[in-house]
C-alpha cells in the first residue's frame, strides 16, 4: 500500500561520490507480545515494549554511485531492478543473510527508489548473540532503515520534519522485521491499533503519550543467557503458524486486554501488577509455540529453573522483579533500578550458574536509534 506520507522526497540531490554512514539501533523487549501477522507485516494485535540501551546492532552502510549504461537504466521505484549489495557480519561475508535483506529492499523501494542508484556494502555487528532470542532482527533492520533514512535526510535540499522522519524510519524498519518498528525511539514504544491508544496504527510504532509513572522509565533488564546458540525455529515461521492456530483469536484478544491492563498499572506505578501481566504475556507467547502445528519448545530446563527462582525471590523479598521471554530460551529479568543493589547479588549467586558459561547482560531502558 502506497502512503503519500512516506513516498520519496522530491528534493533529493544524490551524491556523485562514495561515502559511509554508521548508526546503532537497540533491541527491544516486548511487554505485551505480538505473535501473528497479516501480509505486509501487519500485526494481529497491538504490542508495547521497552527500548533497550546496551543490546545494540551497529551498522555501517557504504555506498558507491552505480554507473549505468543509459538513461533507460535509471531506477524509478516501479521497476524490478535488483538492489546491488553485499552484507558482512563481524567483518565476514554473510550471503545467507542476503535473501531477507533483498526482500526488505524490494518492499521499501517504492518509498526509497534512490537505493537502486548505488552499490551498497552493509557491515553489521551485534553486542549480543545473534539468533538466540534477543531481538537481533529488530535492532538489525532498525539500524539499516535508520542509516538509509539518515542518508535521505542528508541528501534532502529542504528541511526534514523530525516527526515524519521518525515515522517513516519506523515504517521502513517494520517492512524488514515487525518488531524493528519499535526500536527507532524509546523508552516505551507501542505498535498496532488499540482502542486505548487513539494515535495507534499498524504501520509504524511511536512513543506512548499516556501518563506513565517515573519508576518505569528507570527499569533494568538483566538478560540471562541460558542458550547463546541459534534458536531452532525462526520468528517468521512462528508468526506464520498462527494463521491456523486453534487458539489464535483468543490470544489476540488476550493481548489487547493485557495492553489495557498494563497501561493502567504503569500509570499508577503498580510494579507488582506489572509483573503479573508481563509474566502472563511471556508464558502465553510460548504456549502458542507449544500448541501450534507443528509445535516447538524454545524454553530449556534452565529457563524453567530461573522462572521458579524469580517467583520465589519475589515472594520472599517483596521486590517487584519479574521475568519475560522473547522467542528463545533466554530470560529477561525486569526490575526497577532502585532495587539493583539487592537483585544483582542474587543474580550472581543464584541465576548466573544457570546461564551458559555463567554469562548475562546488564541492560536498561534506552532511547533508540543513534547516528555515530
Amino acid at each position: 500500500m502506497a502512503l503519500d506520507l512516506f513516498l520519496p522526497l522530491p528534493e533529493l540531490e544524490l551524491p556523485k561520490n562514495s561515502g559511509t554512514i554508521t548508526v546503532t539501533a537497540p533491541s527491544n523487549i516486548a511487554l505485551v507480545k505480538y505473535w501473528g501477522k497479516s501480509q505486509g507485516q501487519i500485526p494481529k494485535n497491538a504490542s508495547i515494549s521497552f527500548t533497550l540501551s546496551q543490546c545494540l546492532t551497529q551498522t555501517t552502510l557504504s555506498y558507491t554511485p552505480l554507473i549505468r549504461s543509459s538513461a533507460a537504466d535509471k531506477p524509478d521505484g516501479n521497476n524490478e531492478t535488483t538492489v546491488n549489495f553485499q552484507v558482512f557480519v563481524d567483518g565476514e561475508p554473510k550471503p545467507e543473510f542476503a535473501p531477507k535483506i533483498e526482500t526488505f529492499f524490494k518492499r521499501i523501494k517504492e518509498y526509497t527508489p534512490w537505493i537502486g542508484s548505488f552499490i551498497w556494502r552493509i557491515d553489521t555487528e551485534n553486542t549480543f548473540p545473534h539468533g538466540s532470542g534477543i531481538a537481533s532482527s529488530a535492532s538489525g533492520f532498525a539500524a539499516l532503515a535508520g542509516a538509509l533514512m539518515h542518508l535521505e535526510a542528508l541528501w534532502c535540499t529542504s528541511d526534514v520534519d523530525p516527526v515524519k522522519w521518525a515515522q517513516k524510519t519506523s515504517f521502513l524498519a517494520r517492512l524488514g522485521s515487525g518488531s524493528a518498528a519499535r526500536s527507532i525511539q524509546g523508552p516505551l514504544m507501542y505498535w498496532g491499533q488499540h482502542p486505548d491508544l487513539p494515535a495507534s496504527n499498524d504501520l509504524w510504532a511511536q512513543a506512548t503519550e499516556q501518563e506513565i509513572a517515573p519508576v518505569f522509565m528507570d527499569y533494568k533488564d538483566t538478560i540471562l543467557l541460558v542458550d547463546q546458540g541459534e534458536k531452532e525455529v525462526s520468528s517468521s515461521v512462528g508468526h506464520n503458524l498462527m494463521h491456523d492456530h486453534p487458539f489464535a483469536l483468543q490470544r489476540f484478544e488476550q493481548a489487547q486486554q493485557n495492553l489495557s491492563k498494563l497501561l493502567a498499572l504503569m500509570a499508577k506505578g503498580d510494579t507488582h501488577g506489572f509483573c503479573q501481566v508481563v509474566e502472563t504475556e511471556a508464558l502465553s507467547l510460548h504456549a502458542m509455540m507449544m500448541t501450534s502445528n507443528p509445535s516447538y519448545l524454545l524454553m530449556k530446563p534452565n529457563t524453567l529453573a530461573i522462572i521458579e527462582k524469580v517467583r520465589g525471590f519475589r515472594q520472599a523479598n517483596n521486590i517487584p522483579v519479574c521475568f519475560t521471554l522473547d522467542a528463545g530460551a533466554n530470560v529477561h529479568l525486569l526490575y526497577p533500578s532502585a532495587f539493583t543493589h539487592k537483585v544483582m547479588p542474587w543474580i550472581q549467586k543464584e541465576l548466573a550458574p544457570l546461564c551458559q558459561e555463567g554469562q548475562f547482560i546488564e541492560d536498561q531502558v534506552g532511547q533508540g536509534l543513534k547516528k555515530l
